[in-house]
């Protein structure tokens, strides 16, 4: 089958990484029908305790997520243990999404998940229990072609997970499987339904694991050691319009939430550091032609030419632009886009495609260095709360 046709060996151990969620349970019920050696793993990834709760359980690995695992297991009769990766999620991605909000940046978490916890630790001890291959349930298929592996998109548009996977590499791709990137979800489902697996009505979980109750602001508010300083909402030429609660609480293309009035719809545009200032304007303000990129992956190994058009994605769920990767050293580019785009936001990755190829990607650098920092007009104090 497509899933696994970058190795045709069958008969080879794989760790799959289960949730107790339907795809991952479909990922290990495909490969056991396909003759492979499974063994399921769940990591315990850290959340927060919040006062008079017991330690809260990330989203990812509730009690009820480990049961159904172990339930799902037991029906497959293969082995599943555990994996306590609660310190480093805490140290690397917790800590990290904590930093960027600090910094005026929004950050993608998945992303950094899957590069230093799911594809790095989690793989490590995989091969440690002399594995072949890690397999996981997302959206996303592996191509092996005459010189390289290829990322490629998952066949349900509406589900594609490439774009968190951009971070992969040539050594990582050849021991990596993708059991139900080939499928749309609906078939997923069905699939789990003809395995009798336990979990086949299940719902996706959708929100981020470890703020557990939801609260975004909460989470920052009682995480940050800096704490968040109220500053002003101001226009394009500076006039100040009110008050904002801080700036990791906004993000770039922020429409509700901002606490002021005007005779137009007001959009956040930039977040001014230097001012502590949220810029705010009208939605044709957005639109962004260029952009730099850092800490770049190319998948391949090898950047694509700067004549080369790409499609880019700037979001998990935005639609592809087309535009260019302007090289401009090793480890940045410049992004040159054949229109104007909103939402272009520090922090968020910029990923790359060649139809339904992921080439690589990077992660959006703050505001252009031509970017004037906004003089405040008003010298009022923003109000106590």
């Amino acid at each position: 089958m497509s899933f696994i046709d970058h190795q045709t060996e069958n008969n080879k151990r794989v760790v799959v990484a289960m949730s107790g969620g339907v795809d991952s349970s479909v990922a290990a019920a495909l490969l056991v029908h396909q003759g492979y050696e499974v063994i399921g793993i769940m990591m315990r990834l850290w959340s927060e305790s919040v006062e008079s709760r017991s330690p809260a359980a990330n989203r990812c690995c509730t009690p009820d997520q480990m049961a159904d695992a172990r339930r799902v297991a037991d029906h497959l009769d293969i082995p599943f243990y555990v994996l306590d990766a609660q310190s480093q999620f805490r140290s690397t991605i917790v800590q990290h999404y904590i930093d960027e909000h600090q910094a005026g940046r929004t950050p993608n978490p998945c992303i950094a998940c899957n590069r230093q916890i799911r594809f790095s630790y989690l793989l490590r001890h995989a091969q440690a229990l002399d594995a072949q291959f890690l397999a996981t349930g997302h959206y996303a298929q592996v191509r092996r072609t005459d010189e390289f592996y290829e990322l490629l998109k998952g066949s349900d548009p509406n589900k594609d997970q490439s774009y968190v996977l951009y971070t992969l590499n040539q050594e990582k791709l050849a021991h990596v499987l993708f059991p139900v990137g080939g499928f749309i979800k609906e078939h997923v489902r069905e699939m789990a339904e003809a395995f009798g697996l336990p979990v086949a009505a299940k719902h996706d979980s959708q929100d981020l694991c470890f703020v557990v109750d939801g609260d975004h602001k909460g989470f920052l508010h009682r995480h940050s050691e800096n704490g968040f300083v109220p500053g002003p909402v101001v226009d394009q030429t500076g006039n100040e319009l009110g008050h904002h609660d801080g700036l990791p609480f906004y993000t770039i293309g922020q429409r509700k939430g901002l606490g002021v009035s005007a005779d137009q719809p007001l959009y956040v545009l930039h977040k001014d550091q230097t001012n502590n200032a949220v810029v705010v304007g009208p939605r044709e303000a957005l639109g962004q032609e260029n952009f730099r990129v850092r800490d770049l992956n190319w998948i391949s190994g090898t950047p694509v030419s700067d004549k080369q058009k790409v499609e880019i994605k700037i979001r998990y769920k935005a639609k592809t632009v087309s535009g260019h990767v302007l090289q401009g050293g090793s480890n940045e580019a410049a992004i040159k886009l054949t229109g104007p785009l909103n939402g272009v936001t520090p922090g968020q990755g910029a990923v790359f495609y060649d139809g339904d190829v992921c080439l690589g990607g990077g992660i959006i650098c703050d505001q252009l260095t031509e970017t004037v920092s906004v003089n405040i007009v008003s010298s009022k104090q923003p109000e106590e709360r």
